[in-house]
């Protein structure tokens, strides 16, 4: 699971958008990064996430920040996400889980008694200089803006 901390360079990533666009982390140095990750698009909590931190997008970005958003649903899924619920972010297409398991967040889950493996809804704070300044582990999809400003 997650052995990234605080303060730790932020693992740099390279992958497709929604719009198969390529995104780099390294595009966003001296900006602030909330780098979030939710298990599948447009499913109820993770719709719930992302349009919370849509509503809040203008204060984020008066505030410096650019959000991006990170799962392993693919290209037409993602794009489907974002039209459908008017995203002004980059939802990124990490289909080989690369990013997901250089941040930690892919391992075993349980639901309904279900024991399997999942991406866990995870955020982090990326500073300008690429270092980790935040990790939130215990999302609230519903005010995750608050969480996080």
């Amino acid at each position: 699971m997650i052995t990234l901390k605080i303060g730790d360079k932020a693992p740099d990533f390279e992958e497709k958008n929604q719009n198969g666009e390529r995104v780099k982390l390294k595009d966003y140095s001296g900006k602030k990064v909330v780098l979030f990750f939710y298990p599948k698009a447009s499913t109820p909590g993770c719709t719930m996430q992302a349009k919370n931190l849509r509503d809040n997008y203008v204060e984020f970005t008066n505030k410096g920040y650019d959000v991006i958003g990170v799962s392993a649903d693919s290209e037409k899924r993602q794009l489907n996400f974002s039209l459908k619920n008017e995203l002004p972010y980059n939802l990124l297409t990490d289909e080989e889980k690369n990013i997901i398991k250089a941040y930690g967040v892919w391992g075993p889950k349980k639901f309904m008694g279900r024991e399997y493996d999942g991406i866990h809804r995870t955020t982090f704070i990326i500073d300008e200089k690429g270092k980790i300044e935040n990790i939130i582990t215990k999302v609230k999809t519903k005010v995750h803006s608050e969480q996080i400003l």
